[in-house]
């Protein structure tokens, strides 16, 4: 059975609420930051009760994953724009280095790994099957073993949390240090 459109939203309502919702987690996360992230003050900032959030998405825990994976499609985005043609070691280095570059631009993911562990950062990028399998895909590294995409989501985080002072050493630490792992051998 399809939801009929609402007179109103010219959609799905429920669609229409959950768009709202996610945007005001994300702002009230942008900010306020993730220790005033609750359920309360999300339904606050949608202007909705702390029960229809809860229908809606589920709780506070799973509206911020939501937050976080919305961001990282943008991410994806990015990197996909900055590696339409390349392959190889080439495209490994261009989807690192565009990752770093969009993880950075992006306020609501900063603001999350800023806080990381009582955000549950760590656990998402430890249990994440998915993180692994987009770094492969990205950077091409399928045929590398299955510890080369959990490899290069480790690269990325360590070059957001701890990076050089100059974009160029960064370029040249993954071209000297990361590139070698996807030449071919010979």
């Amino acid at each position: 059975m399809t939801e009929a459109k609402d007179w109103l939203t010219g959609g799905s309502r429920r669609d229409a609420a959950e768009t709202r919702i996610r945007a005001a987690a994300r702002s009230l996360l942008v900010d306020r930051g993730v220790d005033s992230f609750t359920a309360d003050a999300v339904a606050r900032r949608a202007g909705c009760s702390r029960a229809t959030l809860y229908r809606i998405t589920g709780g506070s825990k799973a509206l911020l994953d939501a937050v976080v994976a919305d961001a990282s499609v943008s991410v994806l985005g990015q990197i996909e724009a900055r590696t339409t043609g390349l392959d190889g070691a080439a495209r490994v280095v261009e989807a690192v280095l565009a990752a770093v570059d969009a993880i950075r631009a992006d306020a609501a993911l900063r603001e999350w790994l800023a806080h990381r562990r009582t955000a549950g950062a760590d656990d998402y990028f430890g249990s994440s099957t998915a993180m692994a399998q987009t770094a492969q895909l990205l950077g091409g590294v399928e045929a590398d073993g299955p510890l080369a995409g959990p490899w290069l989501v480790r690269v990325v985080l360590s070059l957001v949390t701890w990076p050089l002072a100059d974009a160029n050493d960064e370029r040249d630490l993954v071209e000297r240090f990361v590139l070698p792992a996807f030449r071919p051998e010979g």
